[in-house]
């Protein structure tokens, strides 16, 4: 089973295109998440709507495209083509990650017409003539998203996507060149780990490491949002901390010789999808120079790692990884392991 993501900026030409894709790839399907997006105030209350200014921020929304589209692939097999706008990375990581977790593999081509003709194209695209100042809502919006499209090209975007210049192209002439490319296989599937979703509670270890200068290690997933300790889910009769220093050596290449010190046990509650379970968080020690140069990341799994402070971490976790590390180094400072729950310490 496998997905068509055709990205880029509104006004690229994603859905046009799309439907000219699906009458040239076999047994292909269009889901256009657009439809997820319009059946959100009819499940949200208005309070919980207006809280966000795009219904992309709101996490039901990447949920309910995650499961749709696994459900319409069971459903009828073969090729879905989704048309739609990503330029956050972390909403890339989550859906896509999500669907390489149902076995499914994403092929992501991006659409990518220069800005003058861009703008054309937003000029003189229609607007449904019931939306109240909709061609000045419609329009202004897709402007206001050329700045975060380039700031996406110029950080992740073009490297993780085939890219097509529709400029001169009609959408059935892009729609053949994305056919042509896919059938090649010029755009190979998106290298993501696939993490088989958890189906119970689980335990995962956490491995905490430091530089010289006492700063934490930190990688970025490819399949969720959010960066992340070394580690990983304890698998069945694995010693946690074991599991913890196999996972370290299997992201980083570090091999510690060492069983490391425990830091804090933290409860995570059950927030449905997860399921929540244990999360254990280990003392690595200190790295010296030749280690950290010797640090390798396995493409399909992370993309990049960093050593940060305790302040930088926060704008880089989410709020209870933070938590979690925070705890965490209050503990390697007193010498003694603290245990949480969802974040907080219970003594």
């Amino acid at each position: 089973m496998t997905v068509v993501w055709i990205n880029g900026a509104f006004g690229a030409g994603k859905t046009t295109t799309a439907r000219e894709l699906i009458d040239l790839i076999p047994n292909s399907t269009l889901f256009d998440p657009e439809v997820i997006g319009g059946a959100l105030p009819y499940l949200l209350p208005p309070k919980r709507l207006a809280e966000v200014g795009d219904f992309q921020d709101l996490p039901i929304w990447r949920r309910l495209v995650i499961d749709t589209a696994a459900a319409l692939l069971a459903e009828l097999g073969g090729t879905l083509v989704v048309p739609m706008t990503l330029l956050r990375q972390e909403y890339r990581d989550e859906i896509f990650g999500g669907l390489a977790a149902r076995r499914i593999s994403v092929r992501h081509v991006l659409l990518a017409p220069g800005e003058t003709i861009l703008r054309e194209r937003i000029a003189a695209r229609e607007v449904p003539p019931d939306l109240p100042d909709g061609e000045i809502r419609v329009r202004q919006w897709s402007y206001d998203h050329i700045e975060p499209y380039h700031a996406a090209l110029a950080s992740w975007l073009t490297a993780d996507a085939h890219p097509v210049d529709n400029g001169v192209l009609t959408p059935r002439e892009t729609a053949a060149r994305i056919a042509e490319a896919v059938g090649s296989g010029s755009v190979a599937p998106c290298d993501i780990v696939q993490t088989p979703e958890p189906t119970a509670e689980t335990v995962a270890a956490g491995v905490l490491l430091f530089d010289e200068q006492d700063r934490v290690l930190l990688v970025d997933p490819t399949y969720k949002p959010g960066w992340e300790f070394p580690g990983g889910v304890v698998e069945p009769g694995e010693a946690p901390a074991r599991a913890g220093v196999r996972e370290v050596e299997e992201e980083t290449g570090i091999r510690l010789d060492d069983i490391p010190r425990l830091l804090v046990v933290d409860w995570e509650r059950p927030t449905p999808p997860a399921y929540g379970g244990l999360r254990l968080l280990f003392d690595g020690g200190r790295l010296d120079a030749a280690a950290v140069a010797g640090v390798l990341l396995p493409g399909p799994e992370l993309r990049a790692w960093r050593f940060v402070t305790e302040e930088e971490a926060a704008d880089l976790l989410p709020p209870v990884r933070y938590e979690r590390l925070r705890w965490a180094l209050r503990a390697r400072e007193r010498g003694a392991a603290l245990y949480l729950e969802a974040g907080v310490p219970t003594e």
